[in-house]
């Protein structure tokens, strides 16, 4: 279990609706120090948040990141990108080089990046990567192929980072009441939740969160016939 209590948290994407949540949450539950980071980093009333540029699809922008903030303790891959539209046929060549690229290969190279800081810390570590619950429904293109690629490699890293002591927990969820969820009428997870149950199964000690509905049936599907996850093969 990692606890919060004079951690120091790095959080991507911290401009966003659950960024920001994130940020103010580790403070509120006793954060000593929180980058915020985010390809434009915004001012920030409170003095234990560092804001820091950082563009997680640039190698040099990763490395500086790194350096700056080598007293990290836990570590919050947030940020990622979508595509207005679902089809993985009809994506352009550029959106589905970004979507990999910030989605899956961005978090991949921050968590290899910070691994030896983690695991050379005495004090408990983590890594926090945000999935969705299309990692396991693949009715979003490119984002939901980037999300399953995360995921798998969010087990890889558990496995491996578990003899120094780092804790690994994936985060899975359908809507969130966000801008990037602006067009959707389904229900949306409010962030204020959706973090509350994120840094519970931290503290908890817990490996995946399933924040709502969705990711509990999506995760259960893995175990169905592929007409019943998804019908239209039923059809014929």
């Amino acid at each position: 279990m990692t606890s919060l209590t004079h951690a120091v948290v790095l959080v991507t994407g911290a401009n966003g609706g659950i960024g920001t949540r994130l940020v103010d949450e580790a403070l509120a539950r006793g954060a000593a120090k929180v980058y915020a980071t985010a390809r434009q980093p915004r001012d920030w009333a409170d003095p234990r948040v560092v804001p820091l540029a950082l563009d997680v699809t640039d190698a040099a922008s990763i490395a500086d990141v790194v350096a700056a903030a080598s007293d990290v303790t836990v570590l919050i891959n947030n940020a990622g990108a979508s595509t207005p539209t679902p089809g993985i046929l009809t994506h352009t060549d550029e959106e589905i080089r970004h979507n990999v690229e910030t989605n899956f290969l961005g978090p991949l190279f921050l968590a290899r990046a910070f691994a030896p800081v983690l695991s050379a810390r005495e004090e408990e570590t983590a890594i926090i990567d945000i999935h969705s619950a299309l990692s396991w429904y693949a009715v979003a293109g490119i984002y939901s192929a980037t999300k399953a690629a995360l995921w798998s490699a969010t087990n890889s890293l558990r496995l491996e980072l578990q003899p120094a002591g780092v804790q690994v927990v994936g985060v899975h969820v359908g809507y969130v009441d966000t801008a990037m969820a602006a067009h959707a009428t389904s229900p949306k997870l409010d962030p204020a939740d959706l973090v509350t149950q994120i840094f519970d199964t931290l503290e908890a000690g817990g490996y995946e969160v399933l924040a709502d509905d969705t990711s509990v049936q999506a995760k259960a599907g893995l175990s169905a016939p592929l007409e019943v996850v998804y019908p239209q093969l039923a059809q014929g």
